[in-house]
């Protein structure tokens, strides 16, 4: 049986439509009850792929990791409940969150620090996400890019495909999440986060804030097969993506193999040199330093030459993460003991602000 909606819910969307600006995606969130946590709360999430490679590391975990310290609550979520709109093994799915979680821990998160759990193991998500959905409208959702990209990709695709980003904006306002790093092809998926928690409040009362990008300032890794694409680990050419677990020698053999250029000087110019500036870029973020400082170290070699270098900067960056993630692995009871309280310590946030929801909602 079919739900009423609201009669001023269609009023809301016009309204909002009218006002959207990209200023937006910068204001502070802030709680309208004015319980907001002390500086702030960040959420985020990430799909169980399995290892993650050096783009997702340098252009997210790198961040998630320094996020610990800048405050005072955040939550990293192993978002398994989206990784279906894509057909899954089982058994797969099952190593891949276990492997997630051992390389979210190898890189630097701290579970102390940071709640880190699985999606799935936190029911709430999945009520918020019914209750948003029924405020969101179809040609909103339409509208985002992912769904035009991957839908044509597979023939209109799932009825979980279309609705994940509402799946993604409960995530988020479930905690009252006030920050959330994002890249740039996620901007809209958070835009789409305020408008529910604006949508809500108008129709319900004031209760959630607005979440705040956090855009990275690291530039997106490209692959080193095609760099007018980016790092991914679907990419089919093996020697275009490197993996956090790559041995040193693989590291060695596929930058030496890097698509540059016939110039043999070392200079930073995406638009006309993307291959070169790619590795300068990746030099630059294993080395901490700036792309100008990059360059300079390159002064006098060429790209060969140049290729080595930068391998030597990221085995030596990648090998006490690599050789973390392997000790993990092996002690997978720690693991899911460890998935297990923190799935705990986010119901305690979560259940709460859900039973509130479902108080100004009606269901009790």
């Amino acid at each position: 049986m079919a739900l009423p909606v609201r009669g001023n819910v269609k009023y809301l969307f016009q309204f909002i439509q009218k006002r959207r600006s990209p200023k937006r995606l910068f204001c502070a969130g802030q709680c309208a009850d004015g319980k907001e946590p002390p500086g702030g709360r960040v959420f985020s999430g990430i799909q169980p792929t399995g290892v993650p490679h050096l783009g997702n590391y340098l252009g997210a975990l790198e961040s998630w990791v320094s996020l610990q310290n800048q405050y005072p609550s955040v939550l990293y979520s192993i978002v398994d409940l989206h990784s279906i709109t894509q057909p899954q093994d089982q058994a797969l799915l099952r190593v891949n969150i276990l492997d997630m979680a051992a390389s979210l821990l190898a890189c630097g998160i701290n579970p102390e620090t940071s709640i880190l759990f699985q999606q799935s193991q936190v029911s709430e998500h999945a009520q918020l996400s019914w209750i948003l959905s029924c405020l969101t409208s179809m040609p909103r959702l339409r509208h985002l890019p992912q769904w035009k990209m991957k839908s044509k990709q597979k023939n209109e695709g799932s009825v979980g495909l279309y609705t994940y980003p509402v799946l993604q904006a409960a995530d988020i306002l479930l905690y009252k999440s006030t920050h959330v790093p994002v890249g740039e092809d996620q901007v809209q998926h958070l835009e789409l986060a305020q408008d529910l928690a604006r949508i809500f409040n108008n129709t319900y009362g004031d209760f959630f804030p607005e979440p705040r990008a956090l855009l990275s300032s690291t530039r997106k890794v490209k692959s080193l097969r095609d760099p007018s694409s980016k790092m991914s680990k679907s990419d089919p050419q093996k020697m275009a993506t490197v993996n956090l677990t790559d041995s040193p020698d693989d590291i060695v053999l596929k930058i030496r193999r890097s698509v540059t250029d016939f110039t043999s000087e070392v200079t930073f110019d995406p638009e006309v040199r993307p291959g070169v500036s790619n590795l300068v870029l990746i030099h630059a973020a294993v080395a901490g330093c700036t792309v100008e400082e990059a360059v300079g170290w390159a002064k006098g070699l060429d790209t060969g030459k140049y290729k080595q270098l930068v391998a030597e900067a990221v085995v030596q960056r990648l090998t006490p993460i690599r050789e973390e993630i392997e000790r993990l692995r092996g002690d997978r009871g720690h693991l899911e003991r460890l998935l297990a309280h923190g799935a705990q310590r986010a119901r305690e946030l979560a259940a709460p602000v859900l039973k509130e929801v479902r108080h100004r909602v009606g269901f009790c």
